[in-house]
């Protein structure tokens, strides 16, 4: 009987261990299924909730209460002084609107809710004046797979997910391995020691063949998510992904001693993209000073790459930018955390 290579033997020992551990297997399929299901739910196709008032009690107060009142997307109530500006500073309304003959409006500006709130109300009341618009206007609302929020959330918590497996699922498992002491008796062994690592991020591509499918077919059945693009460069580019953070989860475990220090670092790693590349809201409201250091974030990439894709069916070269940042940390974070890892 012919024997396999130490790398394909090493590679099936991960896999292995995977599936035999029930607690891993829901982190890596049912954890994102959950999140998708929840937030698809939370951010579905509804009509807009209405924006909130409080109206200043005092003069002119009813006739402002019964202007807004016959507006749909309005919701108000009148309250006096103190007890408005409480609400306002509480967040239970958008707005405060003291009635007069110049009629004040009291609003946080760094809220987005509340300069809607303005808008829509300072309109309503306008119109309830007798104010006419010059020209006529038509809205269009874009509600077709492809321009909805839970579009833009699915690939995000599909890169979030790779992320997540690769720095939890290598770096940690890499630093309990050394805690028991069996990274010694391993590098005692005929095998080499990039093979034992590379065997790390093979597994990580192996689990990410099986995951992927799992969350895009979910995502298409229950919330009509459709991939515009290329499948089999979908496919590609997160493989590419995950080579990716398997690379910085070597990195991140190559001089850990213990588990509690690999924890610390992975989270100081993860936390960044985890708020500054785009998983749950575009970072493109983050300063334009800093954009492009968040675009150089192997997450901020990955999620760029896959959203062109899906929703944008974009071909290999317009990812290019994209794929060269993810084989850079790819190749780099592998190469340095080999020659500086730790077997001890």
């Amino acid at each position: 009987m012919t024997s396999r290579h130490p790398l394909v033997e090493l590679t099936l020992a991960r896999v292995r261990l995977f599936y035999r551990e029930p607690g891993v297997i829901f982190w890596t399929f049912g954890f994102p299924i959950l999140i998708t299901l929840a937030l698809g739910i939370a951010f579905r196709n509804r009509p807009p909730e209405p924006v909130t008032a409080a109206i200043v009690s005092g003069p002119g107060a009813s006739e402002v209460q019964a202007a807004l009142s016959r507006a749909r997307d309005v919701k108000v109530r009148v309250l006096g002084a103190r007890e408005a500006r409480l609400a306002l500073r509480t967040g239970k309304v958008a707005i405060v609107v003291t009635p007069g003959a110049t009629r004040v409006y009291e609003l946080d500006p760094t809220r987005p809710e509340s300069r809607l709130a303005r808008a829509i109300v300072d309109d309503v009341l306008q119109r309830a004046e007798g104010r006419k618009d010059i020209r006529g206007v038509s809205d269009h609302h874009l509600t077709e797979p492809g321009a909805r929020y839970v579009d833009f959330l699915v690939p995000g918590l599909i890169g979030l997910n790779i992320m997540s497996s690769g720095m939890w699922g290598i770096g940690y498992v890499i630093a309990e391995t050394r805690t028991k002491k069996l990274l010694k008796r391993m590098r005692a062994t005929p095998m080499r020691g990039s093979h034992y690592l590379l065997s790390f991020m093979l597994s990580r591509v192996a689990f990410l063949l099986l995951e992927l499918p799992v969350l895009l077919v979910f995502a298409a059945a229950v919330f009509s998510v459709k991939v515009h693009g290329s499948l089999g460069l979908l496919v590609a580019f997160a493989t590419l992904g995950a080579l990716a953070f398997a690379g910085l989860g070597v990195l991140v475990a190559s001089r850990a001693r213990n588990t509690q220090t690999v924890t610390g670092l992975i989270n100081l790693v993860m936390m960044p993209m985890f708020i500054g590349s785009g998983v749950f809201f575009s970072y493109e409201n983050f300063p334009d000073a800093i954009l492009p250091v968040l675009r150089l974030l192997p997450l901020t990439a990955l999620n760029d790459g896959l959203r062109a894709i899906t929703n944008e069916g974009a071909g290999l070269v317009a990812i290019l930018p994209q794929i060269g940042v993810l084989a850079f940390f790819a190749t780099a974070s592998f190469v340095v955390g080999l020659k500086i890892f730790r077997w001890k």
